[in-house]
């Protein structure tokens, strides 16, 4: 069920990432966030749902919902412990590729990490 949901993920990726440069430009979805590779959790949701970064970028999480949010990539690459709401996770990207991953507490929180 998870790896379905995850190859929606990635079969709707281009189209997020348009609507993701159409609404930072716009002062929308990235406006929540405090800096540019900072993902929110809030109304059970990763916004942004995509991100692009460069390899060696440091992305951080920070749960903004009063539930606990978990952070973790289905391959192993990382994984948060349990987020209450203010905390934060944050994970550097080395490798290029594309890193999938949902809130285990919450499985339909699903989102993507695209690394360049």
């Amino acid at each position: 069920m998870i790896r379905n949901k995850l190859r929606a993920i990635h079969a709707v990726a281009a189209l997020l990432m348009l609507a993701a440069v159409t609404t930072t430009s716009t002062g929308g979805a990235r406006a929540q966030a405090t800096d540019a590779n900072t993902i929110v959790m809030k109304d059970f949701d990763f916004t942004p749902m995509v991100m692009t970064v460069k390899a060696g970028a440091t992305v951080t999480w920070k749960n903004l919902d009063g539930e606990p949010h978990t952070v973790v990539s289905p391959d192993g690459v990382f994984r948060s412990h349990a987020l209450d709401q203010g905390d934060t996770f944050t994970f550097r990207f080395d490798k290029p590729g594309t890193y999938k991953y949902i809130c285990s507490i919450h499985p339909k929180m699903m989102a993507a990490i695209i690394v360049q």
